[in-house]
């Protein structure tokens, strides 16, 4: 396999992922939004503030990151740029999973930078930001993946927002579960290796389902 259909599904992700300029801004935005409205719901109370802020932000980060998903592979579907990438049977699965981490990387990442700010308007203790940071990284990336799927699976079905979120939710619990936890003891807890370990098996999992999903929806 050339490096060309590569190097063309890394590009036209990128502008998929900036359509109409709300690749960034809206994750982004839907990120914020849902943080920061949990204290006028809750209260100032810096100590209840404190204790729900890390899985405050872990639901804003599960629930923002399927806001851009539903535009990853039905653009291919519809212009004949999938019918071409799966003539060859050993690239679709890398192609996958170069659209998906590229979408992560314009729409997902930034939300990473943008947790010390709004952990600290929640109240998490600046001691946690930093397995904070890691753990979004590390979950937003699980969260991508397994979107992915969930796109590929979809890829067919026009405005599958809802159809991709039943199926992706329940695949990003592992991954908040011990995200939560994570954040709460520290990076040398064994919270964090069981959650280095969903990454490692969506890495090595989800870009195989996404090939294996594409084939079926260009049937």
């Amino acid at each position: 396999m050339t490096a060309s259909p590569l190097l063309s599904a890394f590009r036209s992700s990128l502008s998929e992922a900036w359509a109409s300029g709300a690749g960034l801004l809206l994750p982004l935005g839907f990120f914020a939004g849902t943080a920061t409205m949990v204290p006028f719901t809750l209260g100032s109370e810096a100590e209840l503030l404190s204790r729900v802020g890390p899985g405050i932000l872990w639901l804003a980060l599960a629930l923002s990151s399927m806001v851009t998903l539903e535009r990853v592979f039905q653009a291919d579907l519809q212009d004949g740029a999938l019918d071409l990438w799966l003539q060859d049977a050993g690239s679709i699965s890398l192609i996958a999973a170069i659209k998906t981490l590229t979408h992560w990387l314009v729409s997902g990442f930034p939300l990473v930078l943008l947790t010390p700010l709004i952990g600290f308007m929640l109240g998490v203790p600046s001691e946690k930001m930093i397995p904070a940071m890691l753990g979004y990284a590390m979950g937003g990336l699980v969260f991508f993946l397994w979107g992915g799927v969930a796109a590929a699976l979809s890829a067919s079905v026009s405005r599958a927002g809802l159809l991709i979120a039943l199926i992706a939710l329940p695949l990003y619990v592992p991954a908040l579960i011990f995200g939560v936890q994570m954040v709460e003891a520290g990076i040398d807890s064994p919270s964090f290796l069981f959650l280095s370990a969903c990454t490692l098996f969506a890495l090595g999992v989800a870009p195989a389902a996404m090939g294996a999903a594409l084939r079926l929806a260009a049937e």
